[in-house]
């Protein structure tokens, strides 16, 4: 049987772009409820030890393990810290260690969230003060990962957007406000570096064929507010910008703080690759601009 990747959080946006990139003869996908013999069954909150990643793993030959997926409603994590930590931290890390036995890459996604938002774009040394439950589990998940598995990778990456079949990212929000002509309030003190889906599954494929271990950031090469990011996408698309309401973060009431000046920084990742192409904004909504006019079609039919 040859060696295929396993992939665990496949259903979501990078999920996604990681079994398209890699093709579903070379990809495993782990699933809560498997449906087919190329699924395995795996619940990241349900292993809680050693023994039970290697049950999970056991009679299949794997080349890499990609850990995409993960508890990621920041304030779902502030509800339930104790799912957070399990989902986030001790079962990747159970995993890791099923790996570094195996001597295959592991792949961890982590996340600006472990960073306090007070002098961003972060390198990836700077000090870790996560504000929120969320921050603080996949900063304490990077720190098991890497100390269970010596050649464990860590992708941290930020904002991410682009086609996404959940049609839940950024995009997508905008997108379905002003093409029903509804109002949307976006906060423009939150500073970050929005991330194309294809680049970063690319990017990640790249370090891991080149045998990169440690920390990467991986993300776009501009640096802007969630105001700007959604005029953005609306001037790109023809629609009345005028309906984005820009406002402070703390209007929302949210019951995790936001990092605010954040975003991360590339030029680790660009030494390394220096020709691997991280997509400006407009350039990420050029190439996925299909898929969002044809949302936009859904939207307005519905409407």
């Amino acid at each position: 049987m040859p060696a295929r990747s396993l992939l665990i959080g496949s259903s979501g946006q990078v999920g996604n772009q990681m079994l398209c990139l890699l093709g579903e003869e070379r990809s495993m996908v782990a699933s809560r409820r498997p449906h087919s013999d190329t699924e395995m069954h795996l619940d990241l909150a349900r292993i809680a030890t050693r023994a039970d990643a290697e049950r999970a793993l056991r009679g299949h030959s794997l080349d890499a393990i990609y850990c995409v997926g993960g508890m990621t409603n920041v304030d779902g994590c502030e509800e339930s810290p104790e799912e957070a930590s399990h989902t986030n931290c001790r079962g990747p890390a159970m995993l890791a260690h099923v790996a570094g036995d195996m001597g295959i890459p592991f792949v961890y996604f982590s996340t600006e969230y472990i960073f306090d938002g007070t002098s961003g774009p972060y390198l990836e040394e700077a000090q870790s003060n996560p504000l929120n439950v969320y921050g603080r589990s996949k900063w304490e998940g990077e720190q098991a990962v890497l100390a269970a598995c010596r050649d464990a990778l860590i992708v941290r990456t930020t904002v991410v957007y682009g086609q996404d079949a959940g049609q839940k990212n950024y995009v997508y929000s905008v997108l379905r406000a002003l093409a029903t002509g509804k109002t949307m309030r976006v906060p423009q003190d939150q500073v970050s570096t929005p991330s194309y889906n294809r680049d970063l599954a690319t990017a990640t494929v790249a370090l891991v064929n080149r045998g990169a271990t440690g920390i990467y950031h991986v993300c776009g090469p501009e640096r802007m507010d969630r105001y700007e990011f959604a005029c953005a996408v609306a001037t790109f698309f023809s629609l009345d910008k005028s309906l984005l309401r820009p406002v402070p973060t703390s209007v929302f009431g949210q019951k995790a703080a936001r990092p605010l000046s954040a975003g991360l920084a590339i030029d680790k990742l660009r030494r390394l690759h220096p020709c691997l192409k991280m997509r400006t904004l407009a350039e990420g909504l050029a190439d996925c601009r299909n898929a969002m006019e044809e949302f936009l079609h859904s939207c307005a039919t519905l409407h």
